[in-house]
């Protein structure tokens, strides 16, 4: 089951989820040892793969940077859960194959370190510690191919090899 992290302020900017001055590389691994550290300087010490981040609303807001979703997924981050997105960090996450859910209630729903089970299928999470169960906003099918795919680069290699493909057949 993987634990969830609750950064409940509202407007998490994308300069708390990766900082600016480690934007010199673009390279997932470097990103990870940053992410969330000037919010919880050891997140990156508790975080484990597949671990999702419960977060307030408009989580992503200030500059447009991939970054923002690379360092979080370096980090093992699964999917990042909030109210709602800034538009911008939510298109980068459909682009780079991240989940970034939409659920009302979700703050209020979760502690740090309850376990959750998440239901991409179904559209739910379950809090494993009180039993409650929230629906989510469902992910759009282009945006669950765009990730099966690994993100929107290789999801478009992928259809032109299709295309290719029905050409030479």
């Amino acid at each position: 089951m993987p634990t969830v992290h609750v950064f409940a302020r509202d407007h998490i900017n994308t300069d708390e989820i990766i900082p600016a001055r480690h934007l010199t590389t673009d390279v997932e691994a470097e990103l990870a040892k940053y992410a969330m550290e000037d919010y919880d300087r050891d997140f990156v010490r508790r975080v484990k793969p597949g671990d999702i981040i419960v977060a307030g609303a408009d989580f992503g807001c200030g500059s447009s940077r991939e970054h923002a979703v690379w360092a979080l997924r370096g980090a093992g981050v699964a999917a990042v859960i909030a109210p709602n997105f800034a538009r911008i960090y939510y298109r980068n996450s459909i682009n780079n194959g991240f989940l970034a859910l939409e659920c009302e209630n979700v703050v209020e729903t979760f502690m740090d370190g309850d376990e959750a089970n998440l239901d991409l299928g179904g559209g739910t999470i379950t809090n494993e510690r009180t039993g409650q169960t929230l629906t989510f906003v469902p992910v759009p099918q282009f945006a669950l191919d765009i990730q099966k795919a690994g993100g929107w680069l290789e999801y478009m290699k992928a259809r032109e090899e299709a295309v290719k493909e029905e050409q030479h057949a």
